[in-house]
């Protein structure tokens, strides 16, 4: 759910927080014990078990939630990319214009078949330079792959392949990936044929498909399942070496400069030009004594008549460094007013579930009345991450960097919390105490049990009677952060809604 730290239910009671502190934890494990008990009277799922299993009163446990396998949707503009998104996600969420190319902000989407969940990444937004579509589509296509587990390669059958697709073709055959291609717009038995045509390009088998009517699709996802992994090969979570951070920001608001002082040298090309390499640049460095990996993502580079195209490599680079990322340092340029872009980039980290520091950069050019209006902005437009830690640096100069670290140890810290099930559950008896969840429909929707399924990032789990209110679990996501702190972490409070067991 979405942090939003507004709600009508009043300040903490600081009593709740003195009763908190003086719960043994023996009692705090029993009490907690007697509700899981209390669940076995209700209609529970196998999710739901391995749930339960993950129960542990152990706060220096770090349990994950497995890494869903990545798909990656490819080909070239108007093939049908986004309709067949919209066909396995089961609805109509990517943008489908006649119009080859037309953008989208979100380039993930979540999809399920047959009890397995993986995620898509749809390259179908981005409007290739007319001048070298070969080279481009095959560019936007690598940066897919590179995060993918397997590729569906879509073709459009009618059309039949092209020089473009003979280009993709290429690259994808050395990215060693699982690809499957996909003949869109055979809409019937007649059109058959066209299909049969594209084992020309050699990537074996075409898959007859029609997104638009369906046809197929469920016989291709059959197969998807056949070779994507179980867990995802490239979004794995890693354990262990220093710290991963993301260094994320909009074309030149100084994600380069800020590699650079930190490694100490020359590191990653600095120039007035907004947007200087595709590919992220991995560097260990050193701040303040302490170690950590600094991905760096300077992005592409924007030519005059490929803005959309910039923004949707963007927004695939950014999404690259978070699945490598543990925690994200959004840099904002302090001179000129926090732009859409820099709020996009910021709800990418909270949608990826990374730490959260954000680093007001150039503040060494700030004067006092770009000062008043800036504070202005943040309380407006990043209310909702209120809770990230601020820090003010000069990336150029150097100056306030040595604060980088505090922050970033403190939104790790965070991130890694794990609340013991029984202290939880104290918490959650407290708060529906201090306010129940109002009536609904004639019934009150209790809570049963909760637990932290998954760390990194906190994630809970409610076991529920009814639905609980957005407003209502907002309200129990403030109290965890003002009793537990959380600074720099989002939080995920989930529910599973559960009927009692029929006698």
């Amino acid at each position: 759910m979405a942090d939003d730290d507004t709600d009508d239910f009043g300040e903490l009671d600081s009593a709740i927080v003195d009763r908190l502190n003086s719960l043994s934890e023996e009692d705090a494990a029993q009490r907690a014990a007697s509700l899981l008990a209390g669940l076995q009277d209700y209609e529970l799922d196998e999710e739901d078990l391995d749930v339960l299993e993950s129960v542990t009163e152990d706060p220096d446990a770090i349990v994950f939630l497995p890494a869903l396998p990545v798909l990656a949707i490819v080909g070239r503009p108007n093939v049908g990319k986004s309709a067949l998104v919209n066909r396995i996600i089961g609805r109509r969420e990517a943008v489908v214009e006649d119009t080859p190319g037309v953008t989208r902000d979100r380039v993930n989407y979540k999809a399920e078949w047959n009890n397995r969940r993986f995620t898509i990444v749809d390259t179908g937004g981005w409007e290739p330079d007319a001048r070298g579509i070969n080279a481009s589509v095959a560019a936007q296509a690598e940066v897919a792959v590179d995060l993918a587990d397997a590729v569906l390669f879509v073709v459009d059958a009618t059309v039949g392949a092209t020089s473009t697709d003979e280009h993709v073709v290429r690259m994808l055959r050395a990215s060693k990936k699982p690809v499957l291609l996909v003949a869109n717009k055979v809409d019937d038995a007649r059109q058959e044929s066209d299909a049969s045509v594209l084992w020309s390009l050699g990537l074996g088998e075409p898959w007859p498909v029609s997104a638009l009517h369906g046809r197929g699709v469920a016989d291709l996802l059959d197969k998807v399942l056949t070779v994507l992994p179980e867990v995802s090969a490239v979004a794995k979570e890693e354990v262990g070496g220093p710290r991963r951070v993301a260094i994320l920001g909009r074309p030149n608001v100084g994600k380069s400069s800020l590699l650079n002082k930190t490694a100490g040298e020359e590191r990653v090309v600095v120039n007035d030009l907004a947007g200087t390499t595709r590919d992220p640049v991995d560097e260990q460095v050193e701040i303040a004594g302490k170690y950590w990996r600094f991905v760096d993502t300077a992005g592409i580079r924007r030519r005059v008549n490929l803005a959309q195209g910039a923004d949707f490599y963007a927004t695939l680079r950014t999404t690259a460094a978070l699945e490598k990322a543990e925690v994200a340092v959004v840099l904002i340029d302090v001179t000129e007013p926090i732009s859409v872009q820099d709020l996009k980039i910021v709800d990418l980290v909270l949608e990826s579930g990374r730490a959260l520091v954000l680093a007001f950069n150039k503040w060494d050019l700030l004067d006092d009345e770009r000062r008043r209006y800036l504070e202005r902005e943040i309380e407006q437009d990043l209310s909702h991450v209120a809770w990230a830690p601020r820090v003010n640096i000069s990336a150029k100069t150097g100056r306030h960097m040595e604060k980088l670290v505090p922050a970033l140890e403190t939104a790790l810290e965070s991130w890694d919390t794990r609340i013991p099930t029984g202290k939880f559950n104290a918490l959650l008896a407290e708060l529906t105490a201090e306010h129940p969840h109002p009536v609904r429909g004639g019934r009150q929707p209790r809570i049963l049990f909760g637990t932290q399924a998954a760390s990194r990032p906190p994630t809970f789990v409610l076991f529920t009677t009814g639905f609980l209110d957005p407003q209502y679990r907002r309200f129990i996501t403030r109290r965890l952060r003002e009793i537990f702190g959380f600074e720099g972490s989002p939080i995920n409070v989930n529910m599973r809604v559960r009927e009692r067991r029929k006698r």
